[in-house]
C-alpha cells in the first residue's frame, strides 16, 4: 500500500474555488502554447505546492506577467508526457514527481537548463543530493527542488510506556539505531501488548532500507545489479519483521483503522506526519518521533521544470525562485507539510516550533539532521520498473506464506526480464 501524503490530500482537491486561483485546461487564447510572453501556465498536481504561496506568487508578479494555474488530476506524468510529445498546449512551469525525474532526464532536451537561467547561482542553498538527481550527466539541471521526504522513526509513546520500553525521541533512537535492534524493541513490545504490531508491512521496510545505501537496482553504466548484496541485504532486513511476527500485514486500505490501534510504529518521510494525525486523530500528544533505525533515507519529494517552449523563461524563473525560496519552503511546511529541500527553512518558526500532535516535540530537530544525512543514490530511468517485483513478491509473502527465499529468487528472475525489455544490460 502506497502511503502517501498526497493520497490524503487527493480528497480534497485542489481548485479554484478553494483556493482562490484560476483552472486553466490549456485551450483557449491564454492556453500553454500561445506566443504572449505575458501569459504563463503552471501544472502541478494538489498538494505539491503551497495553495497560498502559489496565490500570492500570481499578485507578486502581476505587473509582469499573468500567471495561470492548472490543477492536474489523474496520472500526472502521463498527461505530461504526452502533452510534451505533442508540443502544443505545452505548460510554461511543470511541476515533476521526484519518483519520475529519472524517466524525463534522457529526454532532457525538452526542458530548459536553469543554470543558464541562473540556478546555479543559488543551487548552494538546496540540499545538493536532491538537486542532483535532476541534473543530467552532462550538467544540465532540469528540475529546481521543491521538497524532500527524509525519513524517520514515528512510534507511540503511550504504548512503549506501557511495555516498560523507553518513550524519551534520544533514548528509543539508541536502543533502535541498527535494524536488529528496532526488531529486538519490537519482539519487547509485542511481548508486552501482543495485539501491538512493529511495521505495517515488510514492503515499506524494503524501501526504506534500500534507499539507506547509494546503490539501487541499476548502475551508472546501465547494468543491472539487483542480484548484488546490497539488495539482498534489504531482502532480509525486510523478511525479518515477518518471520518474528511483527508485521501487521496490511497491504489494503485498513492502514486508516490500525494506525491508532494496532501499529506501535511507523517507518516514514517527514510528510507521513500529516498521514498519522488525519487517520488517527484520536491519538493526538501520543506519537513521538526519533531517528530511523540504520540511517536516514528519503522517500518523495518533487520539482518544478520549465519545457523548452516556455513562452518567458526569465520571467517563469523569477516565480519559481520565489515560490521555493527558504522562506516560502517554510510557508509550505506549515500550509501542507511539504518538507522543504532548503535548509535555511529549517530555522524558520514556521518549521522550529513544537507540534502538538506529537507531545509538543520539535520534530525538525529529526528531520532536519536527517535531511541532510541522505546518502547520494544514482537512480535510473528503469529504476521504478525494475524494482516493482520485489514489492510483489515481499507481498506474496505476507498474502500467500511464500517461502522468502522462493521469493527471492522470482523477484530477481522477473526484475531481470523487465531489466532487458528496458534496455538494461
Amino acid at each position: 500500500m502506497d502511503l502517501s501524503r498526497r493520497r490524503f490530500l487527493q480528497a480534497a482537491a485542489f481548485t479554484a474555488a478553494a483556493s482562490g486561483l484560476t483552472v486553466a485546461c490549456g485551450n483557449g487564447s491564454e492556453s500553454a502554447g500561445s506566443k504572449n510572453g505575458k501569459n504563463l501556465t503552471l501544472w502541478y498536481w494538489g498538494g505539491a505546492l503551497s495553495d497560498k504561496v502559489v496565490a500570492e506568487a500570481k499578485s507578486h508578479f502581476s505587473k509582469d506577467v499573468k500567471l495561470t494555474v492548472a490543477s492536474i488530476g489523474g496520472d500526472f506524468k502521463s498527461k505530461l508526457t504526452t502533452t510534451l510529445a505533442a508540443g502544443t498546449s505545452v505548460p510554461d512551469i511543470t511541476g515533476i514527481k521526484g519518483e519520475d525525474m529519472a524517466s524525463f532526464l534522457p529526454n532532457a532536451n525538452r526542458f530548459l537548463d536553469l543554470n543558464d537561467l541562473g540556478f546555479k547561482d543559488i543551487s548552494s542553498q538546496y540540499l545538493d543530493w536532491k538537486t542532483k538527481l535532476a541534473r543530467t550527466e552532462d550538467g544540465k539541471q532540469v528540475g529546481f527542488p521543491i521538497d524532500i521526504g527524509p525519513t524517520a522513526l514515528f512510534y507511540r509513546a503511550d504504548l512503549f510506556d506501557k511495555a516498560g520500553l523507553p518513550t524519551d525521541p534520544d533514548k528509543v533512537a539508541d536502543e533502535a539505531g541498527t535494524w536488529e535492534e528496532y526488531f529486538a524493541l519490537g519482539t519487547e513490545l509485542k511481548k508486552k501488548l501482543p495485539g501491538i504490531y512493529l511495521v505495517n508491512n515488510i514492503s515499506s521496510v524494503f524501501n526504506m532500507a534500500v534507499g539507506q545505501g547509494t546503490e539501487r537496482f541499476i548502475d551508472r553504466d546501465n547494468r543491472f545489479i539487483g542480484d548484488q548484496d546490497h539488495i539482498r541485504k534489504a531482502w532480509t532486513t525486510a523478511v525479518r519483521p515477518y518471520t518474528l511476527g511483527l508485521d501487521a500485514k496490511i497491504n489494503d486500505n485498513t492502514w486508516n483503522a490500525a494506525v491508532g490501534k494496532s501499529l506501535g510504529t511507523e517507518l516514514g518521510a517527514a510528510w507521513h506526519a500529516l498521514d498519522i494525525e488525519q487517520a488517527a486523530p484520536k491519538t493526538k500528544g501520543k506519537w513521538r518521533v526519533c531517528a530511523m533505525p540504520g540511517g536516514p533515507a528519503n522517500q518523495g519529494g518533487s520539482y518544478l521544470a520549465l519545457p523548452k517552449q516556455c513562452r518567458n523563461p526569465e520571467e517563469a524563473f523569477k516565480i519559481i525562485s520565489w515560490i521555493l525560496s527558504p522562506e516560502n519552503d517554510a510557508r509550505g511546511f506549515a500550509d501542507a507539510a511539504i518538507f522543504p529541500a532548503a535548509p535555511a527553512a529549517y530555522s524558520d518558526p514556521a518549521m522550529s516550533g513544537g507540534d502538538p500532535f506529537f507531545g509538543g516535540q520539535k520534530i525538525i530537530e529529526v528531520f532536519g539532521p536527517a535531511a541532510k544525512a541522505i546518502p547520494a543514490s544514482y537512480e535510473a530511468p528503469a529504476d521504478a520498473a525494475v524494482m516493482a517485483p520485489f514489492m510483489t513478491e515481499l507481498t506474496s509473502i505476507e498474502a500467500k506464506g511464500k517461502k522468502p527465499d522462493d521469493a527471492w529468487k522470482d523477484a530477481v528472475s522477473q526484475a531481470k526480464q523487465i531489466a532487458r525489455r528496458q534496455g538494461v544490460s
